[in-house]
């Protein structure tokens, strides 16, 4: 057997980024996936000076076409994709009364179909070697709701449910499906906050801390692992206690 490959979307920051950094680390070869090549090929280059093997795709995950694209290029560099984890998520925020239906519609369209048309794109493969693992970061609030964000929620809630029906659908061929939840993690999507929202939710989590990139990223390398060969359909939550 030789090296498996790993596909990582979202992968020029936050949880992605991360995921690449460590799968690289624990012998994947991996496959970045972005919307920003120049982003894309500085951590790339990183990656390679510290002995991983990387290879680069430019996909926006709002377009059916550049996934396919994007699929296509990776496939032929390196055959088939053994490991999808599908991350990129953009968020939206807005009162679901004054909604606009353009950010509505990408926010969905990104996280929701997104991972779907990526995922999609490498069971066949993992079909005919009968082993994959696709793994969907959610979120704790697809779990749990948040005011303000329902095109979000709604995103992540959707993945849950397609992670159990795919598990359902491709578990025969020995391909798992998994979710991971993370809860309140500092990354350049949560910098923005105030410091009391922060020391809130920090009170609002039993352990008392914000998570780290690194902790979601242990998780994933845990469900792509030969280790968690029999867990499928499972949403993990890392989220310190903050909703159980």
């Amino acid at each position: 057997m030789g090296k498996r490959t790993a596909l990582v979307t979202g992968a020029t920051r936050g949880i992605g980024k991360v995921c690449a950094q460590v799968l690289a680390s624990a012998g994947y070869r991996v496959i970045l996936a972005a919307r920003s090549a120049q982003k894309l090929e500085e951590i790339s280059a990183d990656m390679r000076q510290n002995g991983a093997e990387t290879f680069v795709i430019e996909v926006d995950l709002s377009s059916h076409q550049s996934i396919g694209a994007g699929f296509s290029k990776a496939s032929k560099e390196f055959g088939r994709i053994d490991i999808l984890v599908n991350n990129a998520g953009i968020a939206k925020d807005g009162l679901a009364v004054r909604m606009k239906q353009a950010d509505w519609e990408v926010v969905l369209q990104t996280n929701l179909s997104g991972s779907f048309y990526a995922t999609q794109q490498v069971l066949p493969g993992m079909m005919r070697e009968r082993w994959g693992r696709v793994v969907n970061i959610t979120s704790v609030v697809g779990e749990m709701g948040n005011p303000g964000q329902a095109n979000y929620v709604a995103s992540k809630a959707g993945l849950i449910g397609l992670t159990k029906s795919l598990a359902q659908e491709v578990g025969s061929r020995n391909i798992t499906v998994n979710a991971v939840a993370p809860g309140f993690i500092g990354t350049d999507m949560t910098v923005g906050l105030s410091n009391e929202l922060m020391q809130k939710m920090i009170s609002n989590t039993p352990l008392r801390r914000m998570g780290t990139p690194e902790d979601v990223a242990s998780a994933v390398k845990f469900l792509v692992s030969e280790e968690a060969g029999f867990i499928t359909g499972h949403v993990l939550d890392v989220n310190g206690g903050i909703y159980m």
